[in-house]
């Protein structure tokens, strides 16, 4: 568990914080989603909370470890997966693990046996013999993923590890961050694509210019923004647009229909089905639905400049 407590970061005297009195938990086993444009302070944040930047004021903690006071103890329990890994070009990738093993206590086969493990997991056995130099950017974030679990971190950040991958490194990464949530692991998921965030995450918090904007719950991204209404009709007729006018503005595509701008709270939906049945309708298919989590996005984000 990471607790970030009124964290504040300035870089420089007289210019704006990258991140103004954050407070933000991410919690074992969850997938915390991190959004904001870019600027907004998600780096920062992560920075910070692995302990390679230092907050000018307030308190992280990760495991009950004070991330200034307690640097070494706090900063060996999280694992950061950067958005561009940068390793030493012409190490080989078991070598280089070996090593990396060795600053937590293991050496000899210890450390290659797990080292070989985390390589045949990332899917880079076949890749093993060959330069760090030769990988492509999907083949180094996956190296990345590997190094950081070399130590089992408890708390595990990927920061924008998603951008540029091709479609089997999105599905990897997804697989492997449902891997590590299972295993009870604390996850923070900062990305841009935000159909990836609303999958997977159980949480998402939006920041904005350094500030926390909104923190939602997985159970509230079904309804984001306003809600709609899919209804399909097996005998729809003329006189049906006149019924689902009474709950909103109606869009007709042949027997579908779609009720926007809601006349009616969200607990009164279920009137709209029970108005089509008092009439005679059949209804095949009734699904509520909000926004996508990208549109409230832009929609909170442009509300806030």
């Amino acid at each position: 568990m990471i607790k970030i407590e009124g964290v504040t970061k300035v870089y420089r005297k007289g210019s704006p914080p990258a991140v103004d009195g954050l407070t933000l938990d991410m919690n074992d086993g969850e997938v915390l989603g991190l959004v904001g444009l870019n600027g907004a302070g998600k780096t920062t944040t992560i920075r910070m909370s692995s302990g390679i930047t230092l907050p000018t004021s307030g308190k992280i903690l990760v495991d009950g470890f004070d991330i200034v006071r307690e640097k070494v103890r706090a900063s060996r329990n999280v694992g950061w997966i950067p958005e561009f890994p940068n390793f030493e070009p012409n190490a080989k990738p078991l070598t280089l693990l070996k090593y990396f093993a060795g600053f937590y206590g293991l050496g000899g086969r210890e450390a290659e046996d797990k080292a070989l493990e985390l390589l045949r997991m990332v899917g880079l056995e076949k890749a093993m013999d060959k330069k760090l130099r030769s990988y492509s950017q999907g083949m180094k974030k996956r190296f990345s993923i590997a190094e950081t679990l070399i130590g089992d971190p408890k708390n595990v950040l990927f920061d924008e590890t998603l951008n540029g991958l091709d479609p089997q490194g999105v599905i990897f990464v997804r697989k492997m961050i449902g891997r590590l949530r299972s295993e009870g692991k604390a996850i923070l998921l900062s990305s841009h694509i935000l159909t990836e965030i609303e999958d997977s995450a159980d949480r998402v918090a939006i920041i904005n210019r350094g500030k926390l904007v909104k923190l939602l719950d997985r159970s509230e991204l079904k309804y984001l923004g306003k809600t709609q209404v899919k209804i399909t009709v097996d005998n729809p007729d003329g006189p049906i647009e006149g019924v689902l006018s009474q709950f909103g503005e109606t869009e007709r595509r042949g027997n579908e229909f779609l009720v926007r701008d809601l006349k009616v709270n969200s607990d009164r939906i279920p009137d709209i089905l029970e108005a089509l049945v008092g009439k005679g309708y059949r209804v095949r298919e009734f699904t509520s639905f909000g926004e996508s989590l990208e549109q409230y996005f832009f929609d909170l984000i442009g509300g806030s400049k």
